[in-house]
């Protein structure tokens, strides 16, 4: 009865998020009426729930979340000092002369901003105000056009430093540095598929991704080189300190995030945009961010003491490895339950709902012929799948945040359904990136070998 009850309780917190509820106090209020239930039925201590406070002070003592204001500040300042900006209009002058230049030149910015701040909504925002109108003005499909400015700000999801790898590391229990470590190959990969796309599409269907009219490039190439050199260079340079420092272990994630934090300012104020008002605008969407995740992760954490409490944890482990073809299904189960959720749910809201029931599930099919790793190099490359797929959920129509992004800074003329078009062919080539990770997860743990 209790193992049903947790069930129940599981669905019911489903049914409430999506008719709109705010997904914290969704998950937090089940968890409430579900303990009552429980403890009415006879199924559930009361006792239990005086572990909570212990578990909130956890997390407000967490060292590793204090990463996430960090890289959310560092981003946050980047994108509204003009960085995106400048890259946007450097890289249209390198690569605008080429067909499906300007779209590889949106690709290319989206890697370096995702590894610069990690931000999504940033990112999407940045380029779609300065990039999207000057793609249609020079025809450019509005499909092409949105779909890879909507899949480019998705990078910062995967490529380090990212956000959600840093929730995951703490779902996980693994190494943020060790996440950041085995995303990069995959995340790059994903750029590198973006490009591929792109360059096919400029190659076969010419009309849809033209070159720039050359009145649009006047410029001489020692005007280009300097400006690469200076607009590149600076952000190139932050990378490398920041994730370069995690890398060779000098410091933490948080460490490197404050470190971050000051070279962000530093860049603004070399670049003398460094005002009242754009510390103000950064610090209060930092604020609004890091506050949404903390919140959601306190109604998660009471959701899951409960649902443990009700024996739920013990029915879904029995559901999964009792499921034939063992961890072939689970791997298949648990990507299509994260791949469909991304429809309706925030990326960080999959995160603490699923990851703590399904990750020691996970460690159990370690050691086979499908999964042959175990313990931490197998949920640090199950953590690294999970953050592919759920950049899928940026993408996915009807409420992927990237499309919400664009539509809000897309010029009337561009309809819903030319983004939804536009995605189309990035979903395809995440879905094809996520199968190969699968594949061959020595593309993360090489770094651990």
């Amino acid at each position: 009865m209790g193992e049903a009850l947790g069930l129940l309780m599981f669905f019911g917190a489903l049914v409430l998020i999506f008719t709109g509820y705010p997904v914290a106090f969704a998950l937090g209020g089940t968890g409430l009426v579900f303990a009552l239930l429980g403890w009415l039925t006879g199924h559930f201590d009361l006792f239990l729930l005086q572990a909570l406070p212990n578990r909130v002070f956890g997390i407000m003592g967490n060292f590793v979340l204090l990463a996430i204001p960090y890289f959310i500040f560092m981003g946050t300042l980047l994108q509204k000092s003009g960085l995106a900006e400048d890259l946007l209009e450097t890289f249209g002058q390198l690569f605008g002369r080429l067909r499906g230049g300007l779209a590889i030149g949106v690709i290319l910015v989206g890697t370096l901003l995702a590894a610069a701040t990690g931000v999504v909504g940033a990112t999407v925002v940045a380029m779609g105000m300065i990039s999207l109108p000057i793609m249609l003005r020079y025809g450019y499909s509005p499909s092409l056009s949105t779909g890879v400015i909507a899949a480019s700000g998705t990078l910062g999801q995967v490529i380090p430093p990212s956000v959600v790898l840093i929730v995951l590391g703490d779902q996980l229990g693994v190494s943020v540095g060790d996440l950041f470590l085995g995303s990069l190959v995959p995340g790059l990969a994903l750029a590198g598929m973006y490009l591929l796309y792109v360059i096919g599409m400029a190659i076969f269907r010419p009309k849809q991704a033209p070159a720039l009219p050359p009145e649009m490039l006047d410029i001489t190439k020692a005007e280009l080189a300097k400006r690469v050199f200076l607009v590149m260079l600076p952000p190139l340079l932050l990378i490398v300190i920041v994730l370069g420092s995690i890398f060779a272990g000098v410091a933490t994630p948080t460490e490197a995030g404050a470190m971050g934090v000051f070279g962000a300012m530093f860049l603004a104020a070399l670049n003398r945009r460094l005002s009242l008002r754009t510390l103000k605008e950064a610090l209060q969407s930092t604020v609004e961010l890091t506050t949404m995740v903390i919140i959601l992760l306190l109604g998660a954490t009471l959701f899951s003491l409960v649902f443990r409490g009700l024996g739920g944890d013990r029915l879904v482990e029995d559901i999964f490895t009792s499921m034939p073809g063992g961890a072939v299904s689970f791997l298949i189960v648990v990507n299509l339950l994260v791949f469909f959720l991304g429809f309706f749910l925030d990326y960080f809201e999959i995160v603490f709902i699923l990851v703590p029931l399904i990750a020691p599930i996970a460690l159990s099919f370690g050691g086979s012929e499908v999964i042959p790793l175990e313990g931490t190099e197998l949920l640090v490359w199950f953590g690294v799948m999970l953050g592919v797929n759920l950049q899928t959920s940026f993408l996915t129509p009807p409420f992927g945040f990237s499309l919400f992004y664009l539509r809000g800074v897309a010029p009337p003329e561009v309809s819903t359904m030319a983004i939804y078009r536009g995605v189309i062919p990035f979903i395809i080539i995440q879905l094809v990136g996520l199968l190969i990770l699968i594949r061959y997860p020595g593309m993360v743990t090489w770094v651990m070998t």
